[in-house]
């Protein structure tokens, strides 16, 4: 039976190679620090028993109870995740829709549509915001009896900038199938909308998720297009934070401290538990 047998490498190799493996976990530690370093300072203000915040005075969870007894905040609270999740679905099924249609376009007209996509994307908030605040005033006058800025100008503004980052997510991965699939199950007695149902969303899901994901994220800590649409006494999180002049009067910082970290904390369990029984899933179907 034949034997490897290893040979030393070098000294002046090895020290290289060592030295390249210490540098690349040094680089790698130091980047998920600077990531992590600010979920770490807000998670210990969410807990620091101090009025200010300026100094760690001792553990406490009160900042957690008091967060639920504040009723603007709260209410701020309730607009933030409620807008997110609207703006997610409603910008979800209008990405999927317009993706399919604009990928079933001649190669020319792709093009013009992809560009006309991206025109919100590139975009400064501030531009998009202003264009949208513009347009809602255009409504108001057209219509003087309505109230136009509200809820539901907001969550018009949110579907706008984020749907085109879901088309952005679909259409990679509507190129990677093939274009023959749905004539396919035509073919085989399918009728067109269960052969969208059934085989071309099912084939695109990935992007969907991602598509859904960036929408969600987009939403939630979204403060430029929502301050310029929405109407008096409707505020997500960051304009009822932009709205306290001094963030550590009345205890305000840690209350957004501890809301931060419950969506922090919340987001990274499902995620953990996500790529958990995927790579379960994967498993399974491997063995």
């Amino acid at each position: 039976m034949n034997q490897v047998i290893r040979v030393p490498l070098p000294k002046k190799q090895l020290i290289q190679k060592t030295t390249t493996n210490v540098l690349k976990w040094f680089f790698f530690g130091l980047v998920v620090f600077i990531i992590y370093f600010p979920l770490i300072i807000i998670t210990l203000q969410s807990v620091n028993d101090s009025a200010t915040g300026r100094s760690f005075m001792g553990f406490t969870l009160k900042w957690y109870v008091q967060m639920f007894q504040n009723e603007q905040l709260m209410e701020s609270i309730s607009v933030t995740i409620t807008m997110a999740v609207l703006a997610t679905v409603i910008s979800v099924i209008f990405g999927t829709i317009a993706s399919i249609g604009i990928h079933s376009l001649s190669t020319k007209r792709r093009k013009r549509a992809i560009l006309l996509n991206n025109v919100p994307v590139l975009n400064a908030d501030i531009v998009t915001g202003v264009f949208l605040m513009l347009m809602l005033q255009g409504v108001s006058i057209v219509l003087p009896g309505v109230q136009v800025f509200g809820y539901f100008s907001m969550l018009f503004a949110h579907i706008f900038f984020c749907t085109p980052y879901v088309v952005l997510s679909i259409l990679p991965k509507l190129n990677e199938i093939d274009n023959n699939l749905f004539d396919a199950a035509l073919d085989l007695g399918c009728r067109p909308k269960d052969a969208l149902l059934k085989v071309i969303i099912p084939s695109i899901k990935a992007g969907i998720i991602s598509g859904a994901l960036i929408a969600f994220t987009m939403s939630i800590d979204d403060f430029v297009i929502s301050y310029m649409t929405s109407g008096s006494g409707v505020m997500n999180f960051s304009m009822w934070l932009y709205s306290i002049k001094n963030p550590f009067r009345n205890n305000s910082m840690q209350l957004a401290s501890a809301y931060n970290t419950i969506i922090s904390v919340g987001t990274l369990l499902i995620l953990i538990i996500y790529n958990l029984l995927k790579a379960r899933k994967k498993k399974g179907v491997s063995h």
